[in-house]
C-alpha cells in the first residue's frame, strides 16, 4: 500500500535572485535588515589566552590522531563533572521556544555573567580589531597545518578553525522603534554562540549549523548606542570534516510590530492535488507581545512567481477575525482551492513552479504586519516496489551528498558559489541532494527549490555516543529537541525537501533497544513538527532484525546496498563493519517501506592521475600498488578504487539494477570537500568527490553522466594520451558512454567494437599497447552513430588560456566569477601532465579571493596569488567590489608560457 505525503514550501523572506540580495526586506511595519557589514573581529592567538567565559566543561583530549576511517564505531560518552561557572544555565532558555513540554522549560538564573568582560561593553575601543563583513570563515585563509603532529589534523582540514573569537557591531535602533519587537536572527555561527547587547547576556545557541533568533527588545537603548557582542568558541576535535569557524552565514536585525507573525510562523500544506485543482491549507501563528488584548484580522493572497516577480492574484484565503490576548500567541487556520495549479517538480520532465502567499495582519482595519511566503505545490508518493513518485511520475533518485564548505572560500556561505555547484551537478544529471550531515544555509534550500532538486534535510551526525571527543554528543541531552524542531520549523515547507533525516551512522545503531528508543524520540519530534513527510536515519550497520530501523518510514542504507568489506582482502579483518548486501533482507522484513541508499560508493580518485597496473576487478580497495600511491598522496583516476567500506560506481550501479525496488542513491560525494582526506590524512581535502574541490570534473563525472543522462549523446575516454615513458607498454583504455556500443581507434586503426553487457557500465580495452597519437571513440546507440570523442598526444606546454564561468557579475561585493585556467599547447589542447607555477593578478573593481587546483595534497594557502596547476588546470575566484562597476581584468602568467587573460564586466 502506498503512503502519500503532500506538502508545499514557505520562506520567511522575500524570494530574491540567486546572485543579488536586498539589504533590507520590509513593509511599513516589518523590517528585516541585513547587518552583515562592518563587524569588528578579534580571535585569541590560542585558547589558553582566552577570557574565562565558557559554555560548559569538555573532556580532555587524550588522543590527537584523527586518521580513523569514517565507519569507525562511536564510543560511549565520558562522564563530566558540572561547573558552577559555566554559562550553560543562561543559554539553555533560548531553547524554550522549541521544547513542547513547558514543565521542561529552562529558568534563567539571576545575574548577568560576562558583564565585566571589556569586549561586551559599549565603551570598549575595538578600533584596532579587524574589520570584516559576514558571512565570515576565520580559518579559510590558513595557513594549512602540516605534519602528523599538527594541532588541527587532516580530518578537520588542517586549517585553524579551532579557537575563541569575538564579533562586535553597533546596530541602528532609535525612538521610532519604541513600540516594536526587535530580534537578532543568526542563520549559522560555528559554534557555541553567546550574545550580549549593551553588556547584557541575551542568550545563544551551541550547535553551529542551526539558525536561531534572540529577542533583543528588553535590552535595547532607544536613546543611545546599541552594541552587539558575539562570542564564539569552536573546539578542536569537534567534527569529522572541516567545520569552518566564525559567523559563516547571514545575520539579520528584524523589527516588527508588537503583534506580528511568529518566527517561521506560517505553514502551507496541500491536498487533493491534480492538474485541475489543489487545496491550499494555511496555518499562521500570530504573536502578541503588547500589553493589550486585541481583535485582529488576517488575510492571505496567493500569486504565481515568475522571472519578473509575481503574477496576478490567483486565490485568496479569506479574512479571519480573532481575539489575541496580551503576551500570547494564536494559531489561525484557513484554506482555499487553486484552479489549474502550476505544480512543482524536478526537471527535466517537470518544472519547479513556485507561488508567493502574502499574509496581512490588520488591527482596526489598518495593516500592522505583512509576511511573505514562497511555496510550491507538489505531491509525493512512496511506493516500496518502485521508489518515489513526484506528481505521479516515478523519479529515481540520482543524488549526491554534499558537505557545507564551498571549497576554496570555505564555510562562509555565498549564493553564487552554491549555485555554481548545483549547476555543475545538474549537468551531470543529479536530481537530488542529501545535506550531510546538518541543516544547510537557508539560501541553499531556496536554490534547490528554484532549480528543482529533491532534498534530504538532515540534522545530526551524532547523538549521545561520541565520534570525535568534542562533537555534538556533548550537548545532545540538552539540545536534541530544540535542534530537531528548529530545523523542521525553519525548513518544513520547502518543496525540494522530501525526507527528514534525524541521524547519520550514529553509534546508537549498536545499542539495540536503547538506541532505537532515542531514534523513536527524534522521529516523533520531527513528525510532531511536520507530519506530512517521512523520516529516516542513515544506517551503515543496523540489520533488518534489529529494533533500530523499525520506527523510520524510509530505510536508508550507507554502503549496505552493495555490501561492506566483502572482498577476499578483508577475510582476516574482524574488528570492522562487514556486511553483505542488505536490500533483500530489508525488503523482505519491511515490505511496505521504501528503501534508498543514502550513501553509496565512497570511491576515490585524483583528477588526471593514472596509476599502473590497473585492477581487473569491478571494484578494488586502495593500497600502494593497487590504485594508490602514498608517496605522492594520490589515487588513480581509472575510477575503480574505493575506501575499504565503499565500492566503485560500477559495483553500485549493478547492485541498484539487481534491486529495482530501490528508490535510488546518494553518492558520497558530489564534490570533494575540506577534511576527511581518506586514505591520505597528510592532505587537506577528500578524494571521494565526483568533482574535485576546484569544481573540475573527474573522469567519474562522465560515468555518472552516461547513466543519469541517457538521452545525452556522449562518450568519454580515459586515460589521457601523453605517456612518453610508456611507449610499447600495456596502457588500458576505458570508455564511458550513454550509447550501448563503442568502436575504438588508435591512429586510425580500429581496435574493435565492444558492446555493453548486462551489469556492465564501462567498456574496457585492457590490452592496448601505448603509442603516441590519437585515440578516438565512436559510440553507437541502437545501431546508429551516437557520439564521438578523442584524446590526443599533445605538444609541449605553450600558453595559458583563461575562461570565466560568466562574463557579467553584480557589483554588490558578493557576486563571484570562477575563472578556469588551462595550460595548452600551440594547438589549444590541454597538456594533461602540466603542473606549471601560475601567477594571478587583477585590475579593475574586483578582488582575487582564492585560488585552487583540485589537488587534495596541495597545502598552498587558498589566498595565495601563486599556485601550481594540477594536471593542466587551475582556478581563480574573483569577487566584485561593492558599488563599483566596470571591467575586471584577470591576468595569468607562468614562466616560459604565453600569458592569458579574461575580462569580466561588473554591473550595478
Amino acid at each position: 500500500m502506498m503512503t502519500k505525503y503532500s506538502m508545499v514550501f514557505i520562506a520567511t523572506f522575500i524570494f530574491t535572485s540567486c546572485t543579488k540580495q536586498a539589504a533590507i526586506i520590509k513593509t511599513d511595519n516589518n523590517q528585516r535588515i541585513s547587518i552583515n557589514s562592518n563587524w569588528k573581529f578579534y580571535k585569541y592567538e590560542n585558547t589558553f589566552e582566552a577570557d574565562s567565559l565558557f559554555y560548559d566543561v569538555r573532556p580532555e583530549i587524550k588522543n590527537t590522531d584523527d586518521t580513523k576511517e569514517a565507519d569507525t564505531p562511536a564510543k560511549k560518552a565520558e562522564k563530566l563533572e558540572a561547573s558552577k561557572k559555566a554559562l550553560k544555565p543562561y543559554i539553555l532558555p533560548t531553547a524554550n521556544a522549541f521544547i513542547k513540554d513547558k514543565s521542561k522549560h529552562h529558568a534563567r538564573p539571576k545575574g548577568n555573567p560576562g558583564k565585566n568582560v571589556p569586549f561586551v561593553q559599549t565603551s570598549f575601543d575595538d578600533s584596532t580589531w579587524e574589520t570584516i563583513n559576514l558571512p565570515h570563515d576565520w580559518a579559510i585563509k590558513g595557513p594549512f597545518q602540516e605534519g602528523s603532529d599538527a594541532e588541527v589534523g587532516g580530518g578537520m582540514g588542517r586549517l585553524p578553525s579551532n579557537g575563541v573569537a569575538w564579533y562586535r557591531r553597533k546596530i541602528d535602533v532609535n525612538e521610532a522603534d519604541k513600540d516594536k519587537s526587535i530580534y537578532l536572527d543568526i542563520d549559522g555561527a560555528m559554534s557555541y554562540a553567546i550574545v550580549w547587547l549593551n553588556g547584557h547576556l541575551v542568550g545563544g545557541w551551541p550547535y553551529g549549523y542551526n539558525s536561531f533568533r534572540l529577542d533583543l527588545t528588553p535590552y535595547i537603548n532607544l536613546e543611545g548606542e546599541n552594541q552587539l557582542a558575539i562570542r564564539l568558541d569552536n573546539p578542536n576535535h569537534s567534527a569529522r570534516w572541516y567545520p569552518g569557524g566564525g559567523i559563516y552565514r547571514n545575520v539579520w536585525l528584524t523589527k516588527t510590530n508588537k503583534i506580528h507573525v511568529a518566527h517561521w510562523g506560517t505553514t502551507i500544506t496541500t491536498s487533493n492535488i491534480s492538474k485541475e485543482s489543489a487545496k491550499i491549507n494555511f496555518k499562521v501563528i500570530v504573536e502578541n507581545n503588547s500589553e493589550l488584548d486585541s481583535d485582529i484580522e488576517t488575510i492571505t493572497k496567493i500569486y504565481p512567481v515568475n522571472n519578473d516577480g509575481i503574477g496576478t492574484n490567483v486565490a485568496t484565503i479569506e479574512k479571519v477575525s480573532t481575539k489575541i490576548s496580551a503576551g500570547t500567541s494564536k494559531t489561525i487556520n484557513g484554506s482555499v482551492t487553486i484552479e489549474n495549479p502550476l505544480l512543482w517538480g524536478p526537471p527535466p520532465t517537470q518544472t519547479p513552479n513556485l507561488y508567493k502567499a502574502i499574509t496581512s495582519i490588520l488591527l482596526n482595519g489598518v495593516t500592522i504586519d505583512e509576511y511573505e511566503t514562497i511555496f510550491g505545490i507538489r505531491d509525493i508518493k512512496l511506493d516500496p516496489n518502485q521508489g518515489i513518485l513526484v506528481n505521479d511520475e516515478l523519479v529515481k533518485i540520482q543524488g549526491v551528498n554534499e558537505h557545507h564548505d564551498l571549497g576554496a572560500i570555505g564555510a562562509a556561505f555565498n549564493i553564487r558559489a552554491a549555485e555554481r555547484k548545483l549547476e555543475i551537478l545538474k549537468n551531470m544529471g543529479v536530481n537530488a541532494i542529501r545535506m550531510a550531515h546538518n541543516p544547510p544555509a537557508p539560501e541553499l534550500l531556496e536554490l534547490t527549490d528554484k532549480m528543482g532538486f529533491l532534498v534530504i534535510d538532515e540534522v545530526f551526525d551524532s547523538w549521545e555516543r561520541t565520534k570525535t571527543p568534542h562533537d555534538f554528543h556533548l550537548i545532545f541531552p540538552d539540545w536534541y529537541e530544540a535542534d530537531a524542531r528548529s530545523m523542521v520549523r525553519r525548513d518544513k515547507n520547502h518543496p525540494s525537501i522530501i525526507i527528514w533525516s534525524y541521524g547519520n551512522e550514529v553509534g546508537e545503531q549498536f545499542t539495540n533497544e536503547e538506541g532505537a528508543a532515542i531514534g523513536k524520540t527524534l522521529s516523533d519530534i520531527v513528525k510532531d513538527e511536520d507530519p506530512s513527510r517521512p523520516t529516516t536515519s542513515a544506517m551503515n550497520w543496523a540489520k533488518s532484525d534489529m529494533a533500530f530501523p523499525v520506527v523510520m518510514d524510509v530505510i536508508s542504507f550507507n554502503y549496505q546496498g552493495e555490501g561492506i568489506r566483502q572482498d577476499p582482502i578483508f577475510d582476516t579483518v574482524t574488528d570492522r563493519i562487514k556486511t553483505k548486501s542488505q536490500y533483500e533482507p530489508y525488503h523482505k522484513k519491511f515490505p511496505n517501506k521504501v528503501i534508498l541508499s543514502s550513501e553509496t560508493a565512497s570511491a576515490a580518485s585524483s583528477r588526471g592521475v593514472y596509476l599502473f597496473p590497473v585492477t581487473n576487478l569491478m571494484s578494488s580497495p586502495i593500497r600502494d600498488g593497487m590504485g594508490g600511491d602514498s608517496k605522492i598522496k594520490q589515487v588513480s583516476a581509472y575510477e575503480l578504487y574505493a575506501v575499504d567500506f565503499g565500492s566503485s560506481a560500477d559495483k553500485v550501479f549493478a547492485s541498484l539494477d539487481r534491486h529495482p525496488y530501490s528508490a535510488g542513491e546518494f553518492v558520497w560525494t558530489g564534490f570533494d570537500y575540506l577534511g576527511e582526506p581518506t586514505p591520505y590524512y597528510d592532505s587537506r581535502s577528500s578524494y571521494n568527490g565526483i568533482i574535485d574541490l576546484a569544481g573540475f570534473p573527474k573522469d567519474r563525472f562522465y560515468l555518472y553522466q552516461s547513466r543519469w543522462r541517457p538521452d545525452l549523446p556522449m562518450v568519454h575516454i580515459l586515460p589521457h594520451w601523453n605517456w612518453p615513458n610508456r611507449v610499447g607498454k600495456l596502457t588500458p583504455v576505458h570508455v564511458f558512454t550513454s550509447g550501448d556500443e563503442v568502436e575504438l581507434f588508435l591512429n586510425g586503426t580500429s581496435l574493435g567494437k565492444k558492446k555493453k553487457r548486462a551489469y556492465e557500465y564501462r567498456l574496457r580495452w585492457d590490452d592496448i599497447i601505448y603509442q603516441p597519437g590519437e585515440l578516438k571513440a565512436v559510440a553507437y546507440k541502437n545501431g546508429k552513430e551516437w557520439a564521438e570523442n578523442s584524446v590526443k598526444t599533445t605538444q609541449d606546454a605553450s600558453k595559458l588560456i583563461a575562461n570565466a564561468d560568466r562574463s557579467n557579475i553584480h557589483a554588490d561585493g558578493k557576486d563571484l566569477a570562477y575563472i578556469t585556467v588551462q595550460i595548452t599547447d600551440e594547438n589549444g589542447l590541454v597538456v594533461p601532465t602540466s603542473n606549471n607555477l601560475i601567477e594571478f593578478s587583477i585590475q579593475g573593481p574586483g578582488d582575487i579571493i582564492a585560488t585552487d587546483n583540485g589537488d587534495a595534497s596541495d597545502l598552498t594557502t587558498f589566498i595565495s596569488k601563486k599556485r601550481k596547476a594540477f594536471n593542466g588546470f587551475a582556478l581563480v575566484i574573483v569577487r566584485s567590489k561593492p558599488n563599483l562597476s566596470g571591467d575586471i581584468k584577470v591576468i595569468v602568467k607562468s614562466k616560459g608560457l604565453k600569458d592569458g587573460q579574461v575580462i569580466i564586466k561588473s554591473n550595478d
